[in-house]
Order: structure tokens, then C-alpha cells, then sequence
């Protein structure tokens, strides 16, 4: 693909928000381009007649008037994280406060905005990478819904960000490169998901039970997830953790305590490094989710 187009965007965010639902089935079309990433279960996007199987850590990138159906084929809640944009900046496009494609006619598309129809539209990102895109996202997410003095210039900026995430991803995507070590990584992986709300969980312990050294562990775990395998039981206890604000039943005490932090402080510095808020402004954030 040229790319020589992405020097000169400059994009516009019309829409921000975090979808959860029980069961999704049905068809959408919009005028403008969509940005889905899957934060949780898994899903069939039929795009333009192709089907595409999206779970955990896939970014769906949809052009302006591509037909999509979805259909949640998991038992788990569907969480998509989306947010719509143009690739450049129109002051009569910029006053559309609505997505449906089905409220204009296509022919208001201008040829500028169709750059993206001949991308493969899926990426699967990398597990250091979807720290950082939620991390960025939820960025996003707070500027859109406060719209302070410069937001238009935040957002634009968060979005370039995302999308480049997006083509890092499917650029270096290597199907190959997980067969290395992988039975280590993946007994690690479960140990981890099992272990979380241990205190005591720590690199030695992890190694010790997988049967390897240390350093071979963690460097399998860079090597082929681009992530430290401390920093990886972070994320699977800030992902537990923001599960629990989102029930609304848990003090941030007991929420920390749950997930394996053996101080309030510790969580709440661990939760704003890797979220970029704490996790009271995240519960916050969550009034604004859409519940379907």
C-alpha cells in the first residue's frame, strides 16, 4: 500500500464510546470510518461479504460505507472499544453529530476519505502494544467526553497514535514466531491466570512451576510477546481489577487486595501507569459505558 497519503491527515474523532453487550447480532453501516477494538470475548464481523473472526486484542478498522454485520459467538459479554473519524478535517462534515450511514446519501463521501478501502481490515495487537492502545484509548475516551479548551487537538493527535498501532500490527504480524518456547509461555500464561490474587506471585515463583530458569522465562516472554513477564502479571491483575470497578460492588481496598497487591498505594500506582487513570476516575468513566 502507498503510504505517502498518511503524510497529510489530519483526522477528525466524531464519536467515542465503550460498548458492552450480552448478545450482538445485527448489521451496520456508517458514513464514516470505524474503529473497533476487542477488549473482551469474540465475535464474526462480516465485512463487505467476508467474515473475520475477532476476540480479545483484535482492531477492526472499517472505511465510510462498509456494510458490516456482527454477530458475539463467545459466552463472555462482548467489550469493544470504538471510537469514528474522518481522515481529514471538513467543516461541513465536522457539524454531523450522528454515524448511520443510512441518514445521507453515499455520494456525500469525498474520494479522500476512501484510502483505507483497500487495507486488510483487521490487526491483531501485540500484547505490549494493546497495553499502550487501551492505555491511549481510555485517553481519548476522557477528552472527547470533556471537550476542555484543545480537545480537538488532543484527540486528533490520540487517534494518529491508534492508527499507527493499528499498521505496526498488521506490518510485523509473523504467524510463525509463537512456536518458539511456546509450551513454557503458555503454562506460564495459565499459572499466572490462576495465581493472580497471590501476593506472592513473582517471576521466581512462575519459573519454578513452569520448570525453567528466570531469565530463560522472561526472555521467552520478550522475545515472543513483546512484554516482561512482570510487566505481563500486571496486566492480568489491572485486567481483573477493572472487571471489578466495572461491577460496582468492590471498595478499591478489597479491589486491590482481590487482585494481588499487598497495598492500596501499590495498586493505585500499578492502575494509573498502565490505564492512565486511577482506578477512581476510571470508575467514574465507566457512568458514561453503553450498556446494551
Amino acid at each position: 500500500m502507498d503510504e505517502s497519503w498518511m503524510n497529510s491527515i489530519s483526522p477528525f474523532v466524531r464519536a467515542v464510546r465503550v460498548m458492552t453487550t450480552s448478545s450482538l447480532a445485527g448489521e451496520w453501516m456508517d458514513h464514516d470510518h470505524v474503529f473497533t477494538y476487542i477488549e473482551q470475548g469474540e465475535a464474526e464481523f462480516f465485512l463487505s461479504g467476508v467474515k473475520y473472526v475477532a476476540q480479545e486484542g483484535d482492531v477492526l478498522l472499517m472505511h465510510p460505507f462498509m456494510p458490516h454485520i456482527i454477530r458475539s459467538i463467545s459466552d463472555q459479554p462482548l467489550i469493544q472499544y470504538i471510537f469514528h473519524f474522518d481522515l481529514y478535517y471538513d467543516e461541513e462534515r465536522s457539524l454531523l453529530d450522528f454515524t448511520t450511514a443510512s441518514k445521507i446519501h453515499n455520494t456525500y463521501i469525498v474520494d479522500k476519505e476512501t484510502q483505507l478501502t483497500s487495507i486488510i481490515p483487521i490487526s491483531h495487537i501485540q500484547l505490549a502494544d494493546r497495553i499502550e492502545l487501551k492505555k491511549k484509548f481510555l485517553q481519548l475516551h476522557k477528552h472527547f467526553q470533556e471537550k476542555r479548551a484543545g480537545h480537538f487537538l488532543l484527540t486528533k493527535s490520540i487517534c494518529l497514535e491508534l492508527l499507527y498501532l493499528f499498521f505496526k500490527n498488521q506490518t510485523d504480524r509473523n504467524e510463525g514466531k509463537w512456536t518458539k518456547g511456546w509450551a513454557f509461555i503458555e503454562r506460564a500464561i495459565h499459572y499466572i491466570h490462576d495465581s493472580y490474587q497471590d501476593p506472592c506471585l513473582n517471576n521466581v515463583s512462575i519459573s519454578k512451576y513452569v520448570g525453567v530458569s528466570t531469565n530463560h522465562l522472561s526472555h521467552l516472554f520478550k522475545q515472543q510477546l513483546g512484554i516482561s513477564l512482570h510487566k505481563y502479571v500486571t496486566h492480568i491483575r489491572i485486567e481483573h481489577a477493572k472487571l471489578l470497578i466495572m461491577e460496582g460492588k468492590y471498595t478499591v481496598t478489597e479491589i486491590s487486595e482481590n487482585v494481588g497487591y499487598s497495598s492500596i498505594y501499590l495498586f493505585s500506582r500499578s492502575f494509573k501507569a498502565a490505564v492512565g487513570l486511577t482506578p477512581s476516575g476510571f470508575a467514574g468513566a465507566q457512568t458514561k459505558v453503553i450498556q446494551l
